[in-house]
């Protein structure tokens, strides 16, 4: 197997690769990414290794590929690849029996070694997709409309984080997939669209949302575009019940406490993925008294600021000490929105160390910080 895959790479085909499920859950790396780029003149393979909270690069030239991929196949136990003609999915079982599933490209992918390469998007800009031509993204002949690049760039974005969730997701069954505060649902759409159009899964999703007029209007694209999969209900986070368990919990701009009641949902249902953008951050802004950031907080501006940060920063512990891998990382880039921060999380079951739990406390201590999330998981951080 690796040495089918030594072959394909030195064929200097690859577009791209993610090599990800850790053997070890101890594992401090995560995924390792692999792009081909052009270095000095020479040929190279550029790998980006996700740790919880960093990245790290090392380049290597083709002759070192074979005894890298030996290293990483010790490590780690899937591959997705895309060759300019083929994808390529490798899954090694824990008795080391190889899966190998090969998909013909029915047009060849380009490849960019570009070392500052120019954005590719998930979605071409240039092909015309149905559902953004119904929300009023695309024109019908497919042209990003003047007004709405920004919403298409996020949109492309957010695909990202959905396509590097994919290892934690159900193979087995139909994957089930609740977005919280859905509005308008330019992502609840594209996060169809590219799960069950593009990569043929077996979803089910439902876009949840108070504004009755919105939920008729994005479940009648919906019905338009035959997604049978997809469905809009009225209803607030805080009191829907119907599920007993979720693969896949999104909320986008869910204000306030508002994303803590969506975490808190998330975490019992045993939600495989949390995908969340917050919005509004009141609670601890409420809260604040620490005197050694008087200098700081002061000022209203930097005041609010600072609670929303730390209030995102108290999220993504309490997540990580129930069980969860958390990182907060850039949604989008600041000038296109100033709500630029995604909580990531996957769930790995690791449990929280003494010491884990005691930085959390005494940060909560020096904010003088009630967190609305923790009340929500008590029963879980006991």
């Amino acid at each position: 197997m690796k040495e089918q895959l030594n072959e394909l790479i030195q064929s200097e085909k690859l577009v791209s690769a993610t090599i990800s499920q850790p053997r070890l859950k101890s594992s401090e790396c995560k995924r390792v990414k692999i792009n081909p780029i052009q270095l000095k003149g020479v040929y190279t393979l550029q790998l980006e290794y996700q740790f919880e909270r960093v990245l790290k690069h090392e380049n290597i030239t083709l002759d070192q590929a074979a005894q890298k991929l030996e290293e990483l196949f010790d490590q780690f136990r899937q591959c997705q690849a895309q060759f300019t003609e083929e994808k390529l999915h490798i899954q090694l079982t824990k008795k080391n029996k190889v899966l190998w599933k090969s998909e013909k490209m029915e047009t060849p992918k380009q490849i960019d070694l570009s070392h500052n390469r120019k954005k590719n998007y998930k979605l071409d800009p240039e092909t015309p997709y149905p559902f953004l031509i119904r929300l009023g993204v695309q024109t019908p002949d497919g042209k990003i409309k003047n007004q709405k690049h920004d919403k298409f760039k996020q949109i492309n974005r957010f695909i990202e984080f959905i396509e590097d969730s994919l290892s934690y997701l159900p193979t087995d069954r139909p994957i089930r997939i609740l977005d919280f505060g859905s509005g308008k649902s330019y992502l609840t759409f594209a996060l169809y669209h590219y799960l069950h159009i593009e990569k043929g899964l077996d979803i089910r999703v439902t876009g949840l949302d108070l504004k009755k007029e919105v939920i008729e209007e994005c479940q009648q694209i919906a019905n338009d575009l035959k997604y049978e999969h997809l469905e809009f209900l009225v209803g607030d986070i805080s009191d829907y019940n119907e599920e007993a368990s979720v693969d896949m919990v999104v909320t986008l701009h869910a204000c306030d406490v508002a994303t803590d009641l969506a975490l808190g949902r998330a975490v019992k249902w045993g939600a495989s993925v949390i995908l969340s953008v917050p919005c509004c951050q009141h609670e601890l802004n409420s809260q604040l008294n620490a005197p050694g950031l008087d200098i700081m907080l002061k000022h209203g501006l930097i005041k609010e600021r600072f609670a929303a940060l730390a209030t995102d920063s108290l999220r993504a512990e309490i997540l990580s000490m129930v069980g969860y891998e958390a990182q907060l990382v850039e949604f989008i880039n600041l000038e296109n929105t100033p709500k630029n921060i995604l909580i990531r999380a996957y769930k790995t079951g690791r449990k929280a160390t003494p010491e884990q739990m005691d930085s959390y406390q005494q940060f909560k201590k020096m904010l003088h910080a009630k967190p609305f999330l923790e009340n929500e998981l008590k029963e879980y951080l006991s």
